[in-house]
């Protein structure tokens, strides 16, 4: 039997969907891997800190989810090679992996006022984390049947956005925004790159939440923002790729 349908018929066996979410242990990110596991998903809790990570696997767990821990800082290398290994040697693929872990950068961040320092932080973790990550988990996420990445996104990613007279995009930013903008930009070459192997991969946009990322000051729930990524998870083979969207349909680039 071919390695494919090996993959095959280990979905037709009933074996469940598994997913990874970087940065799950709090906010939208917990969210999303509480959608996951919803749907009877394995899913993995990718995050730094071991007590948060390990509480947030419980409180999964007692929701019903099929949780497990990953220690994961998307800025290391060896770090995500050791996750990349557990996932390898408990599972033997990955189904889903959802890069959701990211940072503000600091304040302020006015271009003339921002230290370049917390520019260099909100790159790193927010664009390179993402590649970092991505590319350990490529050669599990091919052995999947219906292979899916979710970027999470946001709208002041959007320079379409950001440039409109009169659009609300939150407060002027040189680092966090920015590096969203980035990130769309890497998430369609991706696209690209992987058009022909039935990875799909997109951008999510969950809205302004309340999250700490933004002192809870955020209009929608980190549930609802969650929801858009857990849709975008669960495209069926031949769904869109390389797209940018919220729960509303897509958005500007």
């Amino acid at each position: 039997m071919n390695e494919k349908n090996e993959q095959h018929e280990q979905h037709e066996q009933g074996a469940p969907t598994v997913a990874l979410v970087t940065g799950a242990n709090k906010g939208i990110g917990y969210e999303i891997a509480a959608g996951l596991g919803a749907l009877g998903w394995r899913v993995g809790v990718g995050a730094r800190d071991e007590g948060r990570r390990e509480a947030a696997v419980e409180a999964l767990r007692a929701g019903g989810a099929d949780a497990f821990g990953v220690p994961l800082d998307v800025t290391d290398d060896a770090s995500v090679a050791a996750a990349a290994e557990l996932l390898a040697d408990r599972f033997g693929r990955l189904d889903v992996l959802v890069n959701n872990a990211a940072v503000t950068g600091g304040s302020p961040q006015e271009p003339t006022l921002v230290d370049l320092a917390e520019v260099r932080l909100a790159v790193e973790t927010n664009v390179l984390g993402v590649i970092r990550v991505t590319n350990a988990l490529l050669p599990l996420l091919r052995r999947s049947a219906s292979p899916r990445i979710v970027n999470m996104s946001s709208g002041v990613g959007s320079l379409t956005l950001q440039s409109r007279p009169g659009e609300e995009t939150g407060p002027i930013s040189a680092a966090y925004s920015p590096s969203k903008t980035f990130l769309n930009a890497v998430t369609v070459q991706y696209a690209k790159e992987l058009r022909d192997t039935g990875i799909l991969i997109n951008l999510a946009c969950p809205g302004y939440c309340a999250t700490d990322l933004n002192g809870h000051r955020g209009v929608r729930t980190p549930a609802q923002g969650a929801a858009i990524a857990v849709r975008l998870a669960a495209l069926p083979d031949g769904g869109p790729s390389g797209g940018f969207f919220n729960e509303d349909g897509p958005l500007p680039w």
